[in-house]
């Protein structure tokens, strides 16, 4: 029972329990802009009063694609947010991250091992090297 109290309690466990309410409350509150403001006006230039309720029938089968547009629009939103607002900059923060590391580091001329810039000696085949200007 101890393990299993460690384990709930755990930070990464409620981060990602806040991450799940937080997204689908923005879920729900992008479908509410996407139904109420986006889609009406779509509708509007389509010339339907309702775009959510559009449909067409095939031998008696209704086909509500207007409920699909709603949520392949909602679909669209969210997914530009994260990946402007997530994505783009963790990817920004890893890729600055690693230029600092790859800047540090350079291939011995003798085994190619990667060393440090001001390394004199490589650590793997113990060959002198000269060191780089930093």
């Amino acid at each position: 029972m101890e393990g299993f109290k460690k384990f709930l309690l755990r930070g990464n466990l409620i981060d990602l329990a806040v991450a799940v309410v937080i997204g689908a409350a923005f879920s729900s509150l992008v479908n509410a802009l996407v139904s109420s403001f986006i889609t009406p006006l779509i509708a509007a230039i389509g010339g339907k009063p309702d775009f959510a309720h559009m449909y067409f029938t095939i031998n008696g089968a209704k086909f509500t694609y207007g409920v699909f547009i709603n949520a392949l629009i909602s679909f669209i939103i969210i997914a530009a947010v994260i990946y402007f607002l997530v994505v783009k900059p963790a990817s920004m923060f890893v890729e600055r991250f690693t230029k600092a590391v790859e800047a540090s580091e350079r291939d011995c001329p003798e085994c190619l091992s990667e060393i440090p810039d001001k390394a004199t000696r490589c650590k793997f085949c113990a060959s002198e090297v000269t060191p780089t200007a930093a």
